[in-house]
């Protein structure tokens, strides 16, 4: 299978698996934890990528169930480490998507009476002060996980919070001088 022929919920899928998820649903946990911050993934993603992986021998799956639920966990082949890394690899456009419902209700504001603009600029802010302080809560699991050896998850945290508290900072900055004067 070529690289060109999975998606990139699959490769999110073969990464999860590198970094020590073994079933569909601790790959979502760990999403969860993780990436959701900047790519989502469904479980109705999940578990099709899965299906694909092993039918093209990137990973290796056997039923162990839990009690009488039925569970299937999955290893990545040696393959599926070497097609990760050529996707990790590979020169390739990598268009940046910010997709914030918030940022295009301000964009839209002046519509606004400016008590109600006020309002909705606080509740962006709060929101990214919110995700800020969420994030700064996960720092001390990828503290742990940088320690043996898995550092880039604690570098994209750590931009997700300068992120946030940037927008807290800018947002606070608008705030005060342009709100003033209206």
């Amino acid at each position: 299978m070529s690289s060109d022929e999975l998606s990139p919920s699959a490769y999110v899928v073969l990464g999860m698996l590198g970094l020590g998820a073994s079933s569909g649903y601790e790959i979502k946990q760990m999403v969860e934890l993780s990436i959701r911050f900047f790519w989502t993934i469904s479980q109705a993603q999940i578990y099709p990528s899965l299906a694909q992986l092993e039918e093209a021998g990137l990973v290796v799956g056997r039923s162990e169930p839990r009690g009488r639920r039925p569970r299937r966990v999955y290893a990545l082949t040696a393959a599926g480490e070497e097609e990760l890394r050529l996707w990790l690899q590979q020169a390739e456009p990598m268009p940046f998507e910010l997709r914030d419902i918030g940022l295009v209700k301000l964009f839209f504001a002046d519509a606004l009476e400016p008590d109600d603009a006020r309002a909705l600029l606080d509740a962006v802010r709060r929101r990214s002060a919110e995700r800020a302080a969420t994030l700064r809560e996960i720092e001390p699991v990828a503290n742990v996980g940088a320690e043996e050896g898995d550092i880039y998850p604690l570098l994209t945290l750590r931009m997700g919070i300068a992120f946030h508290e940037a927008m807290v900072r800018v947002l606070d900055e608008f705030a005060g001088h342009t709100l003033e004067g209206r």
